[in-house]
């Protein structure tokens, strides 16, 4: 068994952040007080891959033995990967000191946990995407529970192990009814022999199994209900990138089977997908607006964008898949803003985390609330902002699949998050603050969110910079 040298070339960004995540292992184990060090590496490490990334997007085609993909689609999911690493590694190092849980363990889970989100986009096999899956979750596992001296803090990552290896179950019994019934893991064999499989019903009983694995992954109803504890418990930054590129893998690996290999799939998998999506949108609004915890607000909110980003699947044309690639890279901008301001107000033990908290905070931090404003009108789909044109994407999507009502639903509930969304903007500019107590600004942290902002604002005056770019990959 040989591999030529364009395999290696053409999945470089994956081997090179591989290596890279190998490589803060050693600084960790081999360097006293390396912490600093780690964070320049991890961050040069990082552009150095998107670097890559975006010089092989028209490298398309598989590599090892057909099991993995390269260029194209593949490398649009790379991008938007590391971008979210990226970020949170950028609103991480102030959040940690001053939590004194700044180890050098942190990045190098976070870039294992890149890795496993990437192997997932690459999948061309079922395998291929349970491997990737396992290693992003078990590194995400960590993470929630990395401040260990706190007990919320162990209680979510234990809630999150258990329910994710629950989940982990469904999902590989249904690679194996699959696999029983199409003879073949890999995605090509199973899409050539779908129309024989239509009426095979162990073969939609896997299909169902696979669709609940990945709905716990994106936090969809009923499948959800981990999500608020687990965010609040986990370090806000780990929030942020389990909310982002985690939710980013789930949907990548959620494209390549309903959209690619499912792509003529049959009404009643339309239904359930629709169904699937309207509950998750009304569930995750609903919720949302009683909540008082900031954290536990934007954790319903991303079972909410979940259901938003399921009706673009339910549609399942190209309007639909351009619109979740622009929904997914608009997503981990405005929501690492979102969870990264509260990493930068955050004090410990959970202070400075209520909508109370941030009154006056217009007064006291302006840029800071303006920045937060931002996240906050894109996230409720307010124009010229980026969440603006992910959810008119996704609805227009829906209706020119005949899905009228799906489109209205997500209509009706993105009017109803903006009581809550814009509940923190009054709480900052009308309302007197209840604690003067706000820690300091970090350079690093507020150059991530102004990062974040520039982008919000960059996609929703011009959305083409990304939608120009779906479209030549396909």
């Amino acid at each position: 068994m040989t591999f030529r040298s364009i395999e290696f070339i053409s999945t470089s960004p994956l081997l090179g952040l591989t290596l890279l995540a190998l490589l803060v292992l050693f600084l960790e184990a081999l360097m006293k007080k390396s912490e600093g060090a780690i964070f320049v590496v991890t961050l040069v490490g990082i552009a150095g891959c998107i670097a890559l990334s975006i010089r092989s997007f028209d490298q398309t085609g598989t590599a090892f033995l057909g099991m993995v993909k390269a260029g194209g689609l593949t490398n649009f999911f790379y991008v938007v990967f590391l971008i979210a690493a990226g970020l949170t590694v950028l609103i991480s190092r102030s959040y940690l000191e001053r939590e004194r849980i700044n180890f050098g363990e942190y990045y190098c889970m976070l870039l294992f946990g890149a890795v496993g989100m990437m192997l997932i986009a690459a999948a061309n096999d079922l395998i291929i995407i349970f491997l990737g899956i396992e290693l992003m979750s078990l590194s995400l596992y960590v993470l929630a529970g990395f401040m260990r001296k706190r007990p919320k803090s162990i209680e979510s990552a234990l809630k999150y192990f258990i329910l994710g290896a629950f989940a982990t179950g469904f999902l590989l019994y249904g690679i194996a009814l699959i696999y029983g019934t199409a003879g073949s893991t890999r995605f090509e064999t199973i899409s050539a022999r779908f129309p024989d499989l239509v009426s095979d019903a162990l073969f939609w009983i896997g299909v169902g199994f696979i669709l609940i694995g990945f709905s716990f992954k994106v936090a969809a109803v009923p499948f959800h209900m981990w999500v608020p504890d687990v965010y609040e418990g986990a370090p806000t930054t780990v929030s942020a990138f389990m909310s982002t590129g985690g939710k980013a893998a789930a949907f990548a690996a959620i494209v390549l089977l309903f959209i690619d290999v499912f792509g003529a799939r049959t009404p009643k998998l339309t239904s359930v997908l629709s169904a699937l999506s309207a509950a998750t949108m009304i569930v995750g609004n609903i919720i949302a607006i009683s909540q008082q915890n900031l954290k536990r607000m934007l954790a319903y909110s991303s079972i909410a964008h979940a259901g938003y980003i399921l009706a673009g699947v339910a549609a399942g044309n190209e309007l639909a898949l351009s619109g979740i690639l622009f929904y997914l890279t608009a997503y981990t901008f405005m929501n690492i803003g979102g969870f990264g301001v509260l990493s930068l107000l955050e004090q410990q033990e959970d202070r400075n985390l209520t909508f109370e908290d941030y009154g006056g905070l217009g007064y006291r931090k302006p840029f800071v609330a303006a920045l937060m404003c931002i996240f906050m009108f894109s996230l409720s789909g307010i124009p010229p902002f980026a969440g603006f044109f992910g959810k008119y994407y996704i609805f227009a999507a829906a209706v020119k699949a005949h899905l009228t009502w799906l489109a209205i639903v997500g209509v009706l509930t993105s009017a109803i998050s903006v009581y809550y969304y814009l509940r923190l903007v009054v709480y900052m500019y009308f309302r007197e603050g209840t604690s003067s107590e706000l820690p300091g600004t970090s350079k690093a942290s507020l150059v991530g969110l102004t990062v974040c902002a520039a982008a919000v604002l960059a996609l929703g005056i011009l959305p083409s910079i990304v939608l120009h770019v779906t479209q030549a990959l396909r």
